[in-house]
C-alpha cells in the first residue's frame, strides 16, 4: 500500500498528461488517402522535371490544405481551404521580401503577428487564415526560396489547389450527403437522449446532443442565403433540423417524470431513429410517414408533448418541399453581407480580446526573432514556427499546447531520423512522403501531440529538400522547438496573468444572468405564445453554456491555481446547465396541461439567479433565499437553483 501511495505521489499530475492520452476516434481513411496523394504527387512531378524544390513548395501548400480540411459540407470545404491559402500566399510573399534582412525582418514579422492574432478573433476560417499568414511569412523569411518573388506564392497556391481538387472530386456524386449525414446524426443523438431519460447518463448524453446541434446548425446556417431562391436541399434539411427541437424539449420534460414510471418506452427512440434513417437517405413523400408505427398512449404532459413532437417531426421529414419562409423562422433571418462585414470589422478593431491576443502573439514572435538574430541558432525559423503553432489560444490552452508540442516533436523526430539519414533524395522521396502523409489525418484525430508527431517528419523532409542541410540538424530541431515552447510559456502565458475569474468567472456569471432572463421569458407568456423568440433564446443559451463548458475543460489542463479553481467551480457549470434544462422541461409541461406558475414564483426564481450572477461577478456573499412550496409549479427549477447557489456559496 505504501508503495502504491509513493508511486501516486511520483506520478505526473493529470493536468500535465491529459493531452497525451489518445482520443477515441476512427481513422479517416479517405482523408489519409487524399493527404498521401496531395503531398506525394507534387514531389513526383518536381523530381521528374528536375525541380525537387518546386515540388517541395507545392507539397508544403498541400500540407496546409490537408490540415485545414476539417469541414463536412463541400461548400464549406471550398471556403475553408481556399481562403486560408490566399492568406498563406500573401504571407510567404511578405516573408521572402525580408529574407536575410536582419532587424527589418524582426519588425515585419512582429507586425504580421499582430495582424494575424487580431484577425484570428473573427471566426474559425479567419483563425486558420491568420495562422497561415504568419506561418508562411516565417517560412519565407527563414528559408531560401526559389526566385522570382512571385513563384513561391504561386507554388503554395498550387498545392492548396491540389487538395481542393481531390476534395471536390466526389461532390457531383455525393451532393448533399454530408449535410444529410450530420442532420441524421443529430436525430440519432436525440434518440440516445430519449433512451437516457431517467438514467445517470442523461447529462452526458445531453451534452453530446448539444454539440451535435451546434455542429448541424453551424453547417447549415453558414451556407444559408438571405434570398428565397435557395438550395432546396438546404431548406429541407434546415426544416428537418428545426423540427427535431420540440423532441429535444419533450425529452427534457420526460426527464422530470416520476422515477416509479420507469424509463420511456423503447418505441419513442426507435421512432426517432427511423426518422434519422429517412433524413440520411433523403427520402420524402407519404411513404416515409406511413412507415412510422403508432406510439404508446400518452400518460401525462411529458409523453403527450413527446407524442406531438415526434408526429410533427415525421410530418416535416416526409415533406418534399417545406416552406422556405418557415425553415428559418425559429432562428431568425440571417444578417446581410454588409452587416456581417461590419460586425467582423468591429470585432477586429474594437475588441479588447482581439488586441490582447494580437499583442501577445506579436510579443512572442518579436522575442523569437530577436533571439535568433542575436544568437546563431541553426535553422532558426523553427523557433518562430513553434511559437506560431503554440500561440493559438482559440485552439486550446497555451500552456497545454506548449507541453504537447514539445512531446509531439520529440516523438516525431525518431520517425524523421532514419528518413533523413538513409533515404537518398530523388524518387525515393515520393513513396516515403506518401507513407508519412497518411499519418497526418490518422494521428490528428487522436490529439494535438499526435498531430505534431505526424507533421514533424513531413516538414523536416520538405524543408530539407529546400535547403539541403541534412540529418545533422535533427537534434537542433528539437532544441529550437523547446526554445519556442519556452518563449510561448514565458512571454505568452506567464507575463499575461489574466485572472481566472476574468476569463471564466465572468463568462459563467453572464450565462447565469442569461438563464434568469430565459426563466422570465419562458413563463411570462401564455401557452403557445412567443415560441420563436423563446426557441432562439434557448438555442443561444445552450450554445453559450456549451462554450462555457469548453472553456472550463480547457482551464482544467492548466497548472494550479487555474486548473484547481476550474475543478472547484466545475459543479456549478453542470448545475447551471440543469437549470436551463429543467426550465425547458417545465415550460413544455405547462404547454401540455401542467399547472401554470404564478408571477410571484417566476419573480422569486429570477431574483435568485440574478443574485447568483452578481455574486459570481463581485465575489459577494449570497443572501439567504425563501423556501418555496414543494407543490408549486416551479419547485423543480427552484430546487436546481438552490443546488447551484450551494455550490457557489463557498466562493462568496
Amino acid at each position: 500500500m505504501a508503495r502504491c501511495s509513493r508511486a501516486a505521489r511520483l506520478a505526473p499530475p493529470s493536468w500535465l498528461t491529459a493531452g497525451l492520452l489518445p482520443a477515441r476516434a476512427p481513422i479517416p481513411w479517405a482523408a489519409a488517402a487524399r493527404a498521401s496523394v496531395a503531398l506525394a504527387a507534387p514531389l513526383a512531378v518536381g523530381t521528374a522535371a528536375g525541380r525537387p524544390g518546386y515540388g517541395a513548395l507545392v507539397s508544403m501548400g498541400a500540407l496546409s490544405g490537408v490540415i485545414g480540411d476539417t469541414a463536412d459540407a463541400y461548400r464549406m470545404r471550398v471556403f475553408n481551404i481556399a481562403v486560408p491559402q490566399l492568406f498563406g500566399a500573401l504571407g510567404v510573399l511578405l516573408g521572402t521580401l525580408v529574407f536575410h534582412e536582419g532587424w527589418t525582418a524582426v519588425v515585419v514579422l512582429t507586425v504580421i503577428a499582430l495582424v494575424s492574432g487580431m484577425i484570428s478573433s473573427i471566426g474559425a476560417v479567419a483563425s486558420v487564415s491568420g495562422l497561415l499568414l504568419l506561418l508562411n511569412a516565417v517560412v519565407g523569411a527563414g528559408l531560401p526560396l526559389p526566385s522570382p518573388w512571385w513563384l513561391p506564392p504561386l507554388l503554395l497556391l498550387a498545392g492548396g489547389g491540389v487538395v481542393l481538387v481531390l476534395t471536390l472530386l466526389a461532390w457531383p456524386l455525393r451532393g448533399g450527403t454530408p449535410e444529410r449525414a450530420v442532420v441524421a446524426g443529430t436525430y440519432r443523438a436525440v434518440a440516445d437522449l430519449l433512451e437516457a431519460t431517467g438514467s445517470p447518463g442523461y447529462d452526458a448524453t445531453r451534452q453530446a446532443l448539444t454539440q451535435s446541434l451546434n455542429h448541424s446548425y453551424d453547417l447549415l446556417l453558414a451556407r444559408r442565403a438571405r434570398r428565397h431562391g435557395r438550395s432546396r436541399t438546404l431548406v429541407r434539411l434546415l426544416a428537418q433540423l428545426n423540427a427535431v427541437i420540440p423532441v429535444v424539449e419533450a425529452a427534457s420534460a420526460a426527464q422530470l417524470r416520476p422515477s416509479d414510471l420507469g424509463p420511456l418506452p423503447a418505441a419513442y427512440p426507435a421512432a426517432v431513429r427511423r426518422l434519422a434513417d429517412a433524413v440520411e437517405a433523403g427520402r420524402g413523400g407519404p411513404a416515409t410517414g406511413s412507415a412510422q408505427p403508432p406510439l404508446p398512449e400518452p400518460a401525462g404532459p411529458s409523453t403527450r408533448a413527446l407524442d406531438e413532437a415526434i408526429g410533427h417531426a415525421a410530418t416535416v421529414v416526409r415533406e418534399d418541399a417545406p416552406d422556405p419562409y418557415a425553415a428559418d423562422d425559429r432562428l431568425g433571418r440571417p444578417a446581410g453581407l454588409h452587416e456581417r462585414t461590419r460586425r467582423a470589422a468591429r470585432a477586429l478593431l474594437l475588441s479588447g480580446a482581439s488586441w490582447r491576443y494580437g499583442l501577445r502573439l506579436a510579443l512572442c514572435i518579436g522575442l523569437a526573432q530577436v533571439l535568433v538574430s542575436v544568437i546563431a541558432v541553426p535553422r532558426s525559423y523553427w523557433v518562430t514556427l513553434t511559437v506560431t503553432f503554440v500561440m493559438k489560444p482559440d485552439f486550446g490552452s497555451v500552456f497545454s499546447r506548449a507541453v504537447l508540442r514539445a512531446f509531439g516533436t520529440a516523438a516525431g523526430l525518431p520517425i524523421a531520423m532514419p528518413v533523413l539519414a538513409e533515404v537518398p533524395h530523388g524518387w525515393w522521396d515520393v513513396p516515403v512522403m506518401a507513407l508519412l502523409a497518411t499519418l497526418i489525418p490518422a494521428l490528428s484525430a487522436k490529439g494535438y501531440a499526435f498531430q505534431t508527431a505526424a507533421i514533424t517528419p513531413v516538414i523536416l523532409l520538405l524543408s530539407d529538400l529546400l535547403n539541403h542541410q541534412g540529418f545533422h540538424l535533427v537534434l537542433p530541431r528539437l532544441v529550437d522547438s523547446l526554445i519556442g515552447c519556452a518563449i510561448s510559456l514565458l512571454a505568452g502565458y506567464l507575463l499575461w496573468p489574466e485572472s481566472w475569474h476574468t476569463r471564466i468567472g465572468d463568462r459563467l456569471a453572464e450565462a447565469v444572468a442569461d438563464t434568469a432572463s430565459y426563466v422570465s421569458l419562458a413563463f411570462t407568456t401564455g401557452p403557445g405564445r412567443d415560441e420563436p423568440a423563446r426557441a432562439r433564446y434557448r438555442r443561444r443559451l445552450y450554445r453559450d453554456l456549451s462554450t462555457v463548458r469548453s472553456e472550463f475543460q480547457r482551464a482544467l489542463t492548466e497548472p494550479p491555481p487555474v486548473g484547481a479553481r476550474a475543478q472547484a467551480w466545475w459543479p456549478l457549470v453542470i448545475a447551471v446547465e440543469r437549470i436551463v434544462d429543467t426550465t425547458t422541461a417545465t415550460r413544455v409541461r405547462v404547454e401540455h396541461g401542467a399547472p401554470v406558475p404564478t408571477r410571484a414564483e417566476v419573480a422569486a426564481v429570477t431574483r435568485e439567479l440574478t443574485d447568483l450572477a452578481e455574486a459570481l461577478r463581485t465575489g459577494a456573499a449570497l443572501a439567504p433565499t425563501e423556501e418555496m412550496a414543494p407543490d408549486c409549479a416551479l419547485s423543480r427549477i427552484h430546487h436546481e437553483v438552490r443546488a447551484a447557489r450551494a455550490v457557489a456559496a463557498p466562493t462568496g
